[in-house]
């Protein structure tokens, strides 16, 4: 399906916009179905979506696929949504990589949780796709924005008491460098489908001054049409950044 991109500034498409998957358990339980169903299904309006960001030109789209608090989801939905992303990455790979999309992983890929076989997908679908840059798709992975601000700071810690660097070098930039994926750039839109109203510890340094769309709709229900309105309903925004609307200047 190919987007009606005539109502688009093509001078304000945001860079970056973040993806919040949410209401795949309650699409499926609407319909009297597993939520597993619910996620197949998010898997499918996942990827319009992608589609929807190569048609209007975003150059980066994170999405939250699994965060650091899902494991405490009912077991064997976990363990379905590690079968799951395994499947997903082995079947759509080689799609995404003849896109010229980059896809990158953010999150603790060190917790013992994740079966190895995930790791090592993960790892091949990076290194498979690192020459591309049409896109990078970010999977927001065993991710979580506070877990990955504590490791930031962290390794800062580590570089302070080894001597590589001293205390007041730690400026906003330096530790953007310690971040998951450094040169990700801040987050201009984030969209959080089913309604409701919160990041849940996602991009939380990111989106410092990100703009915000709340589709009353659950994800599987999204699309690249929606994608579309979205950027389209950011492009009207006054993004001032902490400016004053009406600031004078005096010299």
């Amino acid at each position: 399906m190919s987007l009606d991109l005539s109502g688009l500034d093509p001078e304000r498409i945001p860079a970056h916009v973040g993806l919040i998957l949410d209401g795949n358990g309650r699409w499926a339980n609407a319909r009297g179905l597993p939520r597993t169903a619910g996620h197949l299904a998010g898997e499918a309006a996942l990827f319009d979506t992608v589609e929807g960001a190569l048609q209007i030109g975003i150059e980066w789209v994170t999405a939250f696929t699994f965060s650091t608090e899902n494991w405490s989801r009912d077991p064997e939905e976990v363990e379905f949504l590690m079968w799951f992303n395994e499947d997903l990455l082995t079947r759509r790979r080689d799609e995404l990589h003849a896109q010229g999309v980059r896809m990158r992983f953010a999150g603790d890929m060190s917790d013992p949780r994740i079966p190895d076989r995930n790791r090592q997908h993960m790892k091949e679908a990076a290194e498979l796709t690192a020459g591309n840059d049409r896109l990078h798709l970010v999977f927001a992975f065993n991710y979580g924005s506070q877990r990955e601000i504590v490791d930031a700071a962290r390794k800062l810690a580590v570089r302070v008491r080894d001597g590589e660097i001293e205390p007041e070098d730690i400026t906003v930039d330096e530790f953007t460098r310690s971040l998951y994926i450094p040169e990700m750039p801040p987050v201009d839109l984030i969209i959080r489908s089913s309604g409701e109203h919160r990041l849940s510890n996602f991009l939380l340094w990111q989106a410092a001054y990100a703009e915000f769309s709340f589709p009353g709709i659950l994800w599987p229900d999204f699309n690249r049409q929606h994608l579309l309105e979205a950027v389209i309903e950011y492009q009207q925004r006054d993004r001032r950044f902490g400016g004053a609307k009406d600031a004078v200047r005096i010299d």
